[in-house]
């Protein structure tokens, strides 16, 4: 048999809600459903959003997003555990995504060996220079981003080490948008590896068709249950999915042409065909709405009256998600530092060309 290749990448995300016997329960679960790599996301809330971001449906009612990220931090000790039980109880990769500096000086400080960063943060360009200069393997998700945004990324990256992860950001997405002869355009046009980041609820679909478009890599988020607290527990895969996507995924590995006849014949040709797309690179028809939204912006941290200098200490690079007022693009970040504002910025909403 072939010798595996493409790394299967199984995104725990924060689904253990900090609770560290879960988080080795579903470490575990993982592992035995067949990834290579186990990953986390390391919350610290104020590197994601201010505090006035409104709230987020769950299971038990609405809540407040900042206070839900406030909920799940935890200190370095944490997952400095996580990576012990990932990497010397399973001999599996301990990966992370960082959301701000600070969680990404923390966790260089555990040496990880590769990083990624999650969608919203593909314009966070001091967060990725800052992971760039460690000179280990990046791995990008290109959710809600154009052709442009990908290319002022890269501008702070090694091609030779960095994955990107072609992605739709929707919770869940839906496969038809999928567009996955994207993945050989991006690889062309940006000469890295590429795969996918695969939010659809189907376990097959996306992850299998992926590899027969050259992906290298494959994300997929896992819970114990879909019915569980988690962010991402809906529309994650429990382990016995997960299992089954591996299999597909190593078969396709060594037999493309045999299981794309198969899927073929469960899913049907047109269906196949609308996941495969044209391969143009454009924003899903679901992420349109949020373009410029959960992506980040020049936001102000507190409320800035008319005549305010703006500092690093005043503002900051969030997300604005649906309720407050979208802000510069971070690109302009160094340009407005040390300029005063004309009219007055509320705390959390983004600073425009019309308050300078």
């Amino acid at each position: 048999m072939q010798k595996r290749k493409i790394k299967i990448i199984a995104e725990l995300g924060t689904n253990h809600l900090g609770d560290l016997s879960k988080a080795r329960k579903m470490i575990e679960a993982a592992a035995r459903a067949g990834a290579d790599a186990i990953k986390f996301q390391w919350v610290i809330a104020d590197e994601i959003v201010h505090a006035r971001v409104g709230n987020v449906p769950l299971p038990g009612g609405s809540v407040s997003l900042y206070q839900r990220f406030k909920e799940l931090e935890r200190p370095a000790s944490f997952y400095e555990a996580l990576k012990v039980i990932v990497e010397e109880e399973f001999g599996l990769e301990f990966m992370c995504t960082p959301f701000g500096l600070e969680s990404a000086r923390q966790l260089i400080a555990l040496g990880v060996k590769s990083m990624k960063i999650a969608s919203p943060e593909l314009n966070h360009y001091p967060l990725i220079e800052s992971c760039a200069q460690e000179n280990i393997p990046m791995y990008l998700s290109l959710g809600v981003s154009k052709l442009s945004d990908i290319e002022e990324a890269m501008q702070y990256l090694n091609p030779k080490t960095t994955t990107l992860l072609h992605c739709v950001t929707s919770y869940p997405a839906d496969p038809t948008e999928y567009n996955l002869r994207q993945l050989p355009h991006l690889r062309c046009l940006f000469g890295t590896q590429v795969g996918v980041s695969d939010h659809t609820m189907d376990p097959l679909l996306v992850p299998v068709l992926a590899v027969l478009q050259g992906a290298m890599a494959i994300e997929k988020h896992m819970c114990l249950s879909k019915t569980d607290d988690g962010l991402d527990d809906p529309i994650a895969l429990d382990p016995k999915e997960f299992a089954r996507m591996v299999d597909a995924v190593r078969m396709a590995e060594i037999f493309p042409e045999a299981i794309l006849a198969e899927l073929t014949y469960c899913y049907g040709g047109d269906l196949i065909e609308c996941v495969f797309g044209d391969g143009q690179k454009i924003l899903a028809p679901n992420e349109q709405a949020n373009y410029g939204r959960t992506n980040r912006s020049i936001c102000a941290l507190v409320d800035l009256p008319a005549g305010t200098e703006l500092t690093k200490e005043n503002t900051a690079l969030l997300r604005v998600e649906k309720e407050l007022r979208p802000g510069l693009h971070p690109r302009h970040y160094a340009f407005i530092l040390g300029r005063k504002l004309v009219a007055e910025v509320k705390a959390g909403d983004g600073i425009t060309w019309g308050e300078l």
